[in-house]
């Protein structure tokens, strides 16, 4: 924050305060103008975004009594499959991969 050195320094005059909003539209005007940038900077600004979870209930396989082996063998398909999606298989490609 700027300050009015004719004041003394516990009263600010808010219009004189620099919020940080004002910064940020500074910053994405500056941005915006900058005409010196290259393809590369742009593509190293670019961001990638993870898709969307599949959420399958675990709970419909494991119904009814299992015993403690039979429970850890549905457990260690469901993280196999579940890491085969987030790999981006489909259900069918995964029924086919197993």
């Amino acid at each position: 924050p700027r300050v009015n050195s004719s004041l003394p320094s516990d009263e600010l005059l808010l219009e004189d305060l620099e919020t940080e909003g004002e910064r940020q539209l500074k910053s994405l005007l500056h941005n915006q103008l900058d005409t010196t940038v290259s393809i590369e900077q742009c593509k190293s600004k670019r961001r990638c975004f993870a898709p969307a979870a599949f959420y399958k209930p675990f709970g419909e396989e494991a119904a009814g009594a299992l015993t403690l082996s039979q429970f850890q063998a549905l457990q260690e398909s469901d993280k196999e499959t579940s890491s085969l999606r987030e790999l981006g298989l489909s259900d069918s490609e995964i029924l086919l991969w197993k």
